[in-house]
């Protein structure tokens, strides 16, 4: 663990119900996956189940070559599931299923060397809807030393008092530009420009990074007062599921071995893109096949 960089991505790990078939997501368990696709070392930190769905859960997490050693397995509550439908623009709506295994994740006595050890602590807000597991996160969120914070507002599961409690804990912070709303009307400011608001969101809370997703617009880079702003990749969409996921994860892939911003950014938005070319949030890819894909593509700096 000590010499060899890895991130730990905490909370969701499910089955998404597609109108065709089931496919393993929840967004944490998404950024793992891509991040371990692009030759880098993710650690799962989640709870399923003792049941059937649980059970092809592990295995189809250790097939794809991810650890579950940090995977509880809850006797009482159910592996998680998450009915999934599509608009007429291909986009997906969620209707997230309650009171499951992953929201009772505890704290084991290995945890805490695993988050210290860590290059990227990875959690979002819907983890934090619970209780038992929003007491875990605030505890891990002590020991790390680089906590990025994926928004991913899922109504009903939207609290402000938690939202503002993370973002207190957070070094890096990635939001789409309806959250990036969303939290300046929390707080009464008028949205102008994403730069005034994304200076409101790092001066307020002291984040220092802060990454905006625009989809087919692209994407900014927030460093300090340094900003980086790319241009999307032209795609055919299959779906948009887990593009965003994604794209965190490209990010966190180069910047895990201390790549510069720019390669960072074109790594980012190149996966982003190939993932909302394919169908799912983790369609069966090999880092070749994607290398391919951005190689054949130009993500543009503004």
């Amino acid at each position: 663990m000590k010499n060899h960089p890895y991130a730990v991505c905490f909370g969701e790990t499910l089955w998404d119900i597609f109108p065709d078939d089931a496919r393993a997501g929840g967004a944490p368990f998404n950024v793992a996956y891509h991040i371990s696709r692009m030759g880098c070392d993710a650690k799962m930190l989640s709870k399923v189940g003792h049941d059937e769905l649980g059970k092809k859960l592990i295995d189809q997490i250790r097939e794809w070559g991810i650890t579950t050693e940090y995977i509880q397995i809850d006797k009482e509550k159910p592996t998680s599931t998450v009915v999934a439908n599509f608009d007429e623009n291909n986009e997906a709506h969620y209707e997230i299923i309650k009171d499951v295994a992953w929201d009772y994740i505890e704290i084991m006595d290995q945890h805490q060397e695993l988050i210290a050890g860590a290059e990227a602590f990875v959690f979002g807000s819907l983890c934090a809807r619970n209780l038992k597991t929003r007491e875990t996160l605030f505890h891990l969120l002590k020991h790390a030393k680089f906590r990025v914070f994926d928004v991913n507002f899922r109504p009903p599961f939207i609290d402000l008092e938690t939202i503002k409690a993370l973002l207190h804990q957070t070094d890096l912070v990635k939001m789409n530009k309806s959250e990036l709303r969303k939290i300046l009307e929390f707080f009464d400011q008028t949205y102008t420009t994403e730069e005034a608001g994304v200076s409101f969101i790092q001066q307020y809370f002291g984040i220092h990074e802060v990454i905006l997703t625009k989809g087919s617009k692209g994407a900014k880079y927030f460093i300090g007062d340094q900003k980086y702003d790319f241009s999307a990749v032209p795609v055919e969409i299959g779906d948009t599921v887990g593009s965003g996921d994604a794209f965190l994860a490209g990010f966190l892939s180069k910047r895990l071995i201390g790549e510069k911003p720019e390669t960072i950014m074109r790594q980012a938005v190149a996966l982003g893109a190939f993932v909302t070319s394919q169908f799912g949030a983790c369609p069966d890819y090999h880092y070749e096949q994607f290398r391919t894909f951005r190689d054949s593509r130009s993500c543009v700096s503004l």
